[in-house]
């Protein structure tokens, strides 16, 4: 059953308060690796899905983030998506992979530290897309955060001349000739089944995912009445400096428990 742990490894935590697995799991007959990490103390924590950007060496799923945002008191499962680090299959780039997001989020509802009802899913780059479909297909996702996200697939073939050959190859070929996997690929088109409240975080001078990205969530967002704020930033690009960073995780992660 996807969601289903079969392999629980502790892992050496930086954090003396926080514990760390490396986990594998089912998803769709694949066996997929993911990192876990939750408070050591004793009590019911919410949950927060994290969904690294990149494909396959690019945007590896880092300790020291996982730590970071479980220090700020959540369990944190985050999926390394197929073909990674040991896991079966293949990433397809938002395709059949957002299924590894979608069992990962299975494993945080059965953990016994999480709040069932209190899940909350962040998407950096091209998880952007991921926390979306995954808030998409579960409406009792707490709340959502897209950092520097990907939010349109064709935007990305448009933007990134030299990711074009990784797509093509991934999704089948160009948006002129599969446009039904790049709009398969894009949760602009579906944003009216999310219920939770979405926070957009980007920085203005981003190369990697323009904040056209993030307009085009905004906008469409706004138009169907959803609950959305945004935290544009002038001076920064795809990665905040490191003080910046751990303020807006702080600040992010307080957002987050408001909701």
């Amino acid at each position: 059953m996807d969601g289903t742990i079969i392999e629980k490894q502790r892992f050496p935590s930086p954090n003396p308060n926080i514990e760390l697995f490396i986990i594998t799991y089912w998803c769709q007959g694949l066996k997929i690796k993911g990192l876990l990490a939750s408070p050591k103390e004793d009590g019911l924590y919410d949950g927060f899905l994290y969904l690294r950007g990149g494909i396959k060496n690019v945007g590896k799923v880092r300790i020291g983030r996982i730590v970071q945002f479980a220090s700020e008191g959540f369990v944190v499962m985050a999926p390394f998506y197929r073909g990674n680090q040991g896991g079966d299959g293949n990433e397809d780039f938002a395709g059949d992979d957002r299924h590894d997001a979608l069992a990962a989020h299975t494993i945080l509802t059965q953990h016994p530290k999480v709040k069932k009802d209190r899940i909350h899913v962040f998407g950096f780059s091209r998880g952007g897309v991921m926390a979306l479909f995954t808030a998409i297909i579960h409406p009792s996702i707490r709340s959502i955060v897209s950092w520097g996200g990907v939010t349109d697939m064709a935007l990305t073939y448009d933007e990134r001349l030299d990711l074009r050959r990784m797509m093509k190859r991934v999704i089948g070929g160009s948006p002129n000739k599969v446009p039904e996997e790049y709009k398969r690929r894009t949760p602009l088109f579906e944003l009216e089944k999310i219920q939770a409240p979405v926070l957009i975080i980007h920085g203005k001078k981003d190369l990697n995912v323009t904040i056209e990205h993030s307009h085009r969530l905004e906008r469409r967002l706004k138009e169907l009445g959803k609950s959305v704020e945004a935290w544009y930033f002038d001076e920064f690009t795809h990665y905040f400096p490191p003080k910046i960073n751990r303020k807006v995780v702080q600040d992010l992660t307080s957002w987050m428990k408001k909701q």
